[in-house]
């Protein structure tokens, strides 16, 4: 009777221990503890719902100006604040660690944010998709490397001479700040090009079509065994004349590292990160089940059989006033600054005593200046493909936008241009943080999909408000299209 009676203890013992094992529980839960329903509604009630860009803006990685982030200070959250999002990246097959990266909707995600946590197998609990609530009180908002960019919720803060960093959630912190929902989404990839991603894409689940692996990385796998942590391995996609670029980084924990990289051509879906040191952006797989490369490989264009339609240097044009000669369309939409000619003392043009067009905004005085310079005509229907290109530098790096755009339905008036349909561009334009010498090819712009006559527009957004600073200037030279002959 004792050892019936023990046996049963046994196995009621087991199985109360083999419920509350969460790293071995592989199954996403359909309902979530009392304790934390009862943390959330709580959170709901009492705290105030804020933005991905209003956490991140709290985090100054320069707070003195003085161009170096030895002086950052994570930022210590006190208001009783959260975020919602939902989780992007999964470490069910190793090749993320301590770390979940969340996006702010499930769609077409504006901003992402990462999370270091002191615990592994984080798929369990924060499955991707899952919809999590951070409440932000008692956290730190910075980076775990100064300079990265790579905006980060952490639970301490560790300081050197580099400057201050956030350190992981302990169990506690977790268990208390970082709280589900019963809603899992779809995460639906964001579709987008190698030459689109920058840090505002960092922790978003992405997708690049039209990608394979570099020709000499045949026959080799996605790690490499005499690699310690980390193997990148590059991806190309076929852009007119050469290839546009990007790395896909292995963890030596990833559980499809020996796997044989895929030889043909097709699609990846991966999180946007950088490497260790935040020199690069890189893609980083939950799964190889989000590479479907199967298709023929790419191939390039063959530059003899294209012509040039048209090139604009800007030489010989009159300096210091409104560009309007050789078809060109300047137009000042807001304020009186527009797109002048001048002459360049950049050393990377290759100048010096080049003629550009350039447009900014200082001591413009007006709280906005949008400026307009649009390109000749260019007639699609006679040829099969063209395409695109320039070159561009800055100076006075701040804030200020340009944005590439193109119209088919424009008829050529400065009183219709702003009634017209104007779409982006997927251009290279020169950052903010780029020095003002340098000058940045814009790689070669596909107008294939366009039809009928069309003109490509540099639109300028900036101001000079009497406070704050959006009045920098960018500067375009060397502008061509080139069709098919």
């Amino acid at each position: 009777m004792n050892k019936f009676l023990n046996f049963i203890l046994l196995v009621m013992a087991s199985v109360a221990i083999t419920s509350c094992v969460q790293d071995d529980d592989y199954t996403i839960p359909s309902s979530l503890g009392d304790e934390e329903n009862y943390a959330l509604q709580d959170l709901l009630d009492n705290a105030t719902e804020v933005s991905f860009d209003y956490a991140k803006d709290l985090y100054n990685s320069d707070p003195n100006g003085d161009g170096d982030t030895d002086d950052a200070i994570p930022f210590a959250v006190e208001n009783e604040i959260y975020i919602k999002g939902y989780v992007s990246s999964s470490d069910r097959t190793g090749n993320f660690y301590k770390e979940l990266y969340i996006q702010n909707k499930a769609e077409n995600p504006t901003s992402a944010i990462k999370v270091v946590l002191d615990q592994v197998s984080n798929y369990n609990q924060f499955n991707k998709g899952r919809e999590v609530y951070i409440k932000l009180t008692g956290l730190f908002i910075g980076e775990e490397r100064t300079g990265s960019g790579v905006y980060t919720i952490g639970g301490g803060t560790e300081f050197d001479q580099y400057g201050g960093t956030v350190t992981s959630l302990n169990f506690n912190q977790i268990a208390q700040n970082v709280l589900r929902s019963n809603t899992t989404e779809e995460i639906v990839p964001l579709n987008i090009t190698f030459a689109e991603i920058t840090n505002q894409h960092v922790g978003m689940f992405v997708q690049i079509d039209g990608v394979e692996f570099a020709d000499d990385l045949a026959g080799l796998q996605y790690f490499d065994p005499i690699e310690v942590y980390d193997t990148s391995r590059t991806l190309q996609s076929c852009s007119g004349f050469g290839y546009d670029t990007f790395l896909l980084e292995t963890s030596s924990f990833a559980d499809f590292k020996e796997m044989d990289l895929p030889l043909g051509n097709g699609s990846i879906q991966a999180v946007v990160s950088k490497t260790f040191d935040a020199s690069n952006f890189v893609l980083a797989l939950n799964s190889v089940d989000d590479v479907a490369m199967d298709g023929d490989r790419c191939s390039l264009l063959d530059l003899d059989e294209f012509v040039t339609l048209f090139e604009e240097d800007f030489e010989g044009m009159p300096t210091g006033s409104a560009i309007s000669s050789n078809g060109w369309t300047s137009y000042a939409e807001v304020g009186s600054y527009n797109w002048r000619a001048l002459t360049t003392s950049d050393e990377g043009n290759p100048g010096p005593g080049n003629t550009i067009a350039s447009m900014g905004a200082y001591n413009s005085s007006t709280d906005e200046n949008i400026a307009w310079l649009i390109s000749p005509s260019i007639d699609l229907d006679a040829q099969n493909t063209e395409f695109v290109n320039f070159q561009s530098s800055n100076s006075f790096s701040d804030d200020s936008e340009l944005e590439v755009l193109i119209s088919t339905d424009w008829d050529g008036t400065t009183a219709n241009i702003a009634t017209a349909t104007w779409t982006a561009l997927p251009a290279i334009i020169v950052g903010d943080d780029e020095y003002y010498e340098d000058w940045f090819d814009s790689g070669l712009i596909n107008l294939s999909s366009y039809s009928g006559t069309a003109y490509v527009a540099f639109k300028y957004i900036g101001g000079f408000p009497s406070s704050g600073n959006i009045d920098g200037t960018f500067e375009i030279d060397n502008y061509k299209v080139l069709g098919e002959n």
